[in-house]
This record gives structure tokens, sequence and C-alpha cells, in this order.
């Protein structure tokens, strides 16, 4: 298999998206590369074990993409082995009353990780400025002071955004999060053919709806939208990862090793040792165990 870097995905100064690759070729057939994401995953799951024990740290990860992008898969396959008392995924769809009731943030910030435990965003905060910069009009359904008519929302607008999600994310990285984005970057082409398998395929009708084809007719206007969130968002401690997602297999495993290999650099997550008393006292609650 084609041996990778993964500081080569990272985001870590201002990209465009059309020359950052959408197909990632390790070299090696199907096969191998699932052998290399379960080793890889098994990895993490025992990390995951020890991050919990240790306590004082949560990693959040934000999965990003166009539609039939592989979010869900992505999920399913990467986090397998994890144990799920350690593992929340929440999938942001359209706000409802009560989160409109609140700042745009106030959703996903009820819903980071607590310490000691791996949360994932299906969908993120930064849908607020993709899909509503995309279509402005959902802005006003925010109720945001100053902002009368889709006239009011200006460039200034998008740079007060992205400054409140870099806040954000500073915020909560200075308080022991570890943050990982990933962006699934997938060619037009791909999409037309998951688009069209979903049609073919009497089994994936479900995943079907005529508002995907709606939304692939602004597939560069969200384009744009992506390259400019990334370019503002992609900080040192909250880094963006572009992820070539036209095959499922390689991006799966190609984020799999950026989380582990991340992770691992921390080497203050250790499990923590027995209170002294407890390791003194080990002899006799085994004698307690065998003679009862």
């Amino acid at each position: 298999m084609k041996n990778i870097e993964i500081e080569d995905f990272k985001v870590k100064s201002q990209i465009q998206l059309s020359n950052r690759p959408t197909l990632l070729d390790l070299e090696t057939d199907e096969k191998s590369i699932e052998k290399q994401l379960l080793k890889t995953r098994k990895k993490l799951g025992k990390l995951q074990d020890t991050l919990y024990a240790h306590g004082k740290y949560a990693v959040l990860i934000c999965i990003q993409g166009m539609d039939t992008a592989g979010k869900d898969s992505m999920i399913r396959e990467v986090f397998k082995d994890f144990n799920t008392r350690g593992i929340v995924v929440h999938s942001f769809k359209v706000p409802t009353s009560l989160e409109l009731g609140h700042d745009y943030l106030w959703r996903h910030y009820i819903a980071l990780p607590a310490k000691g435990k791996f949360g994932i965003f299906n969908r993120t905060h930064y849908e607020n400025v993709l899909v509503t910069r995309v279509h402005p009009g959902y802005i006003m359904g925010e109720n945001i002071p100053g902002i009368h008519s889709v006239d009011d929302i200006n460039e200034d607008f998008w740079k007060q955004r992205f400054e409140q999600i870099n806040n954000f994310e500073e915020h909560i990285a200075k308080n022991g999060t570890i943050i990982f984005k990933f962006f699934l970057h997938l060619s037009k082409d791909e999409q037309k053919s998951r688009l069209l398998r979903r049609l073919i395929k009497e089994k994936k009708h479900w995943k079907f709806s005529p508002g995907d084809l709606k939304e692939r007719k602004l597939w560069d206007e969200y384009q744009v939208c992506y390259e400019e969130a990334i370019n503002n968002t992609s900080k040192s401690h909250a880094p963006w990862y572009t992820i070539p997602a036209d095959d499922k297999g390689s991006a799966r495993y190609l984020v799999a090793r950026i989380l582990y290999d991340t992770l691992k650099t921390y080497k203050d997550i250790k499990e923590p040792d027995l209170d002294d008393e407890i390791k003194a006292n080990l002899e006799e609650y085994r004698r307690q165990l065998n003679e009862e």
C-alpha cells in the first residue's frame, strides 16, 4: 500500500478546492484497504477506552460534504470498534422552533462531547455559513436584530460568522476538546453516479430526494462557500482536512489514520494510576474474592 502523509491533507494555508484531489489512489486493492482500516479502527477503539478512563480530553469530529459524499457510511465504518458509552453522534437537520429561539451555535454547544468522550457532528455548525449562504432567506428565521431583509445579509455578516465560529472552536479547544474537521471532497461526476444508483437500486430508493437534484444545480455556489469557510476557519487548534471522497474505502482509511496518528501524539492521555491505598491492598482484595 502507498504510504500517506496525513499532513498533506491538512489545510494550513489558503486553498482552491479545484486543485485538491477527489480521489486517493493507495496503489492496492479494496480488500487490503479494508484490512488496514480494520487494524486502524481497532487501535482507535483501544485509544478511546484510554481517553475515557483518562477523562481530561473530549474529541469533536466534524464531518461535512455534499450530498452522497459518504458521511453516514464513514461514521458507521470508522467507529465500528468504539465502545458505545464513549461516543455520541449528532445529525443536525433543519433547526427546530426551539433551536431558532436561541443563537445559531446554541444547539451545537449543548451537543458537545463531555470529557472522556468522542462526539461526531454529521453536518455541523458550518451549515450556518454554507446552506444559509447559498439560501440566505433561511437567515430570516433566526430573527436577528438588525437583519430586516435578505439585503441586510452582506459580506460583513459572513465575516462576523466566521469570527464567531473561530471563537467558539478556540474556546472549547482551550478547555480540553480536540477538534477534527473533515471535508469529504467529492467530484460532481461521482455525485451523479451515486444519485443514479439511488434511483436504480430499489434498496437505495429511500435515500433519494428530489431536493438533491435542486441542490446539485447549485454545485458551483456550494464549492465557493465551502472554500471560503475552510480558508477562514482552518486553525492549528481546529484544522480542516480535505478528504478525497470519490472512493469510500480509501476515504475511510484516511480519516481513521488522521484520527489515530494525531491522537497518539498526546502523550498525557493514559489510564489513571490506582489510588495508593487501593494499590497497597490489591492482594487483600484478591484474597477476599478467592475466599468467597
